[in-house]
């Protein structure tokens, strides 16, 4: 799977096989996480992630993003082996974990300073991307004195100041109200318009995954695989009045239905079922990475 069968480019990121186990030793077994995965993502396509809670979807981003190595297969990038951890590749998490003794703009610079980029440029990239993110005026401000939907720009902004090729997101919308969550997705289908980015976001609210993406990839239960890929037919740019069509409710009826077939039993009834089809209840705790 390094290349095409047309000969043309490679895809921007690929998942060949990919298997992970993790040991448990308190209890003397393995637990098997991913089996036998396989996703390509074009160059810059936005694919989201959706299954049953539990199933992997967070495990697979950090193996895309070399934060844990996998046990069976490979990740490529543009058809070659990905390094254990690389600058092509950012992630951005569901807690914003930002650094509360540092402002805005420090936080944004903070990820091109651990590349070595002179902290006066890695100042002046972060302002750029200040800009970017809609929060003129807040640089100076430090992250108890921004709202949750700002704390997640900052988020957004770090990631994107290191001009990664691509960007991996763990519901980073997940713990803010439902006004500000649907501000953020409009919000960052014009950042990625702009920017071109190759997007790979894991989300529990199907009408966000749909709403936002290229193509849907639904996966299993765990050990997680591919279930079924779903291109998303419906027109750029998008606004939120898409999510009345016909296709897009029937679209969400099927991924529902799809999910709680392999979701279980205490998944698909009461709370379970409300998580499963709108995502809410969705904030759960997330990984600490590189903040």
């Amino acid at each position: 799977m390094t290349a095409p069968v047309d000969g043309g480019p490679p895809p921007r990121l690929q998942a060949v096989h990919l298997g992970k186990e993790f040991e448990q030793p308190r209890l003397g077994r393995r637990i098997t996480v991913l089996d036998d995965l396989t996703l390509a993502v074009g160059r810059g396509e936005f694919l989201a992630l959706v299954g049953p809670s539990g199933c992997g979807k967070t495990t697979l981003l950090h193996v895309l993003d070399g934060l844990v190595p996998p046990t069976r297969g490979q990740v490529l990038i543009d058809g070659q082996r990905a390094s254990a951890l690389g600058r092509e590749r950012a992630m951005v998490f569901q807690d914003a974990a930002l650094l509360p003794w540092r402002t805005t703009v420090e936080n944004i610079a903070y990820g091109l300073e651990c590349l070595d980029v002179r902290r006066p440029d890695a100042l002046a990239a972060a302002r750029r991307w200040l800009t970017a993110v809609g929060l003129e005026g807040f640089g100076e401000h430090y992250p108890h004195e921004l709202s949750g939907g700002m704390q997640q720009r900052v988020n957004l902004a770090r990631a994107l100041a290191v001009e990664p090729a691509i960007l991996l997101m763990d519901e980073p919308f997940a713990s803010l109200d439902a006004q500000t969550r649907e501000t953020m997705q409009a919000e960052f289908l014009r950042i990625w318009a702009r920017t071109a980015k190759t997007v790979v976001f894991v989300t529990h609210m199907i009408s966000e995954a749909l709403y936002l993406a290229d193509r849907v990839v639904v996966l299993t239960g765990r050990p997680a695989r591919v279930q079924e890929t779903i291109a998303v037919e419906l027109p750029r740019p998008r606004d939120h009045s898409v999510r009345r069509t016909a296709w897009f409710r029937d679209c969400e009826d099927h991924v529902r239905e799809l999910l709680s077939a392999v979701a279980p039993p205490d998944r698909v009834r009461g709370a379970g079922a409300a998580e499963l089809s709108s995502g809410d209840g969705a904030g759960r705790a997330s990984p600490r990475g590189r903040a």
